[in-house]
């Protein structure tokens, strides 16, 4: 059984003691594929390095996190252009808008949004978008934006079915992490409407662990336990949702 993590920050400063025997336990729990997120600049060296020491596991993405839009954030939106000219990326991300520690940024955050989804098209990418309330705002600027040339992955997808069958309307897929193994999680209420074709799997470690993780750090071997999750959810084996949700990520980051 071979999955992917489409979404999982193993450059996290939480990784600092144990990175590789933690990438090694992912990689033996049978997580054959890495896909990284970008926060800032800060972290561009190091998650090159870690793509450098594990080739053929570990895939980068390119963007500026909603919460890391700050005073500076065109010099950051310049950062990313430049390293999407100059290497290999396979998403624009995470990108989006996070209105859940503050809004003071709002409106830089609709900018760099709208900025990072051009450059998606432009390099013919997907995108992965960080939503945290802010489900209008994000929806306003897809419809803008949408057409042939706008896909990608709704990270984290914690909404109702009805913005799920929204974020699915514009090419995105849903990432599905350790929320649905929550009693409060509520997207395993409605998932098994959602066919399968629509749906990636994610840690988005070292936060939101499954549970019984729950609250503790979160990595990427825990994968696993989500597609127990979702083997339960659509009365399938974990062997067939392994090879669905990793033919959908393949599929999404055109590998």
């Amino acid at each position: 059984m071979t999955l992917t993590d489409t979404h999982t920050h193993l450059y996290s400063e939480a990784f600092e003691e144990d990175r590789d025997a933690m990438i090694q336990r992912a990689l033996k729990s049978g997580i054959g594929r890495f896909f990284l997120p970008a926060i800032d600049s800060g972290y561009t060296q190091l998650m090159l390095d870690l793509e450098k020491k594990y080739p053929g596991h570990i895939f980068l993405m390119m963007g500026l996190h909603p919460t890391h839009v700050k005073e500076n954030y065109k010099e950051e939106l310049q950062h990313v252009e430049a390293m999407l000219a100059s290497h290999k990326y396979y998403a624009v991300g995470e990108i989006g808008i996070d209105l859940y520690w503050e809004k003071r940024f709002l409106k830089e955050q609709q900018q760099a949004f709208k900025y990072q989804i051009e450059l998606a098209k432009k390099y013919k990418l997907p995108i992965v978008i960080h939503c945290r309330e802010a489900f209008d705002e994000i929806f306003e600027l897809l419809e803008e934006a949408k057409g042939a040339d706008l896909f990608g992955i709704f990270h984290c997808f914690t909404g109702t079915l009805a913005q799920a069958q929204r974020a699915i309307g514009y090419n995105m897929m849903l990432g599905i992490g350790g929320v649905v193994t929550f009693k409060n999680g509520k997207i395993d209420t409605f998932l098994d409407q959602i066919d399968l074709k629509h749906l990636v799997l994610e840690t988005d470690s070292p936060y939101l662990a499954p549970v019984p993780y729950r609250g503790k750090r979160n990595e990427s071997s825990y994968l696993t336990l989500i597609v127990e999750k979702l083997a339960q959810i659509y009365k399938k084996d974990a062997s067939d949702i392994a090879t669905l949700t990793t033919e959908n990520a393949l599929r999404v980051f055109g590998l």
